[in-house]
């Protein structure tokens, strides 16, 4: 293909483009990013956590921020959906 000629594609390329897809995703559902901010938060907390940890074991210090990750992770998602039915049944009824 010649440098000349554009892309057939271009206007397709221009409106998928991964940063347009990302923006409208969480858009659509704003709870998934937070969730993943939070488990990176709880990650990055326990990680800190690891060396002034005390005399808790270490496995139990692992299963601690697990736990705690998780439920972070899930209870964003339950928002979401929570969210989303109340913005589809409350917010504009279908009639």
């Amino acid at each position: 293909m010649s440098p000349s000629q554009e892309s057939v594609f271009s206007e397709y390329e221009a409106d998928t483009s991964q940063t347009s897809k990302l923006i409208k995703k969480f858009k659509e559902t704003p709870f998934v990013p937070i969730g993943m901010a939070g488990f990176a938060a709880v990650v990055g907390y326990g990680l800190y956590k690891l060396k002034h940890r005390g005399d808790i074991k270490m496995s139990l210090h692992l299963i601690h921020m697990r736990v705690a990750a998780q439920g972070f992770a899930v209870g964003a998602l339950t928002c979401g959906v929570l969210y989303s039915m109340f913005r589809d049944y409350v917010g504009n009824p279908k009639e």
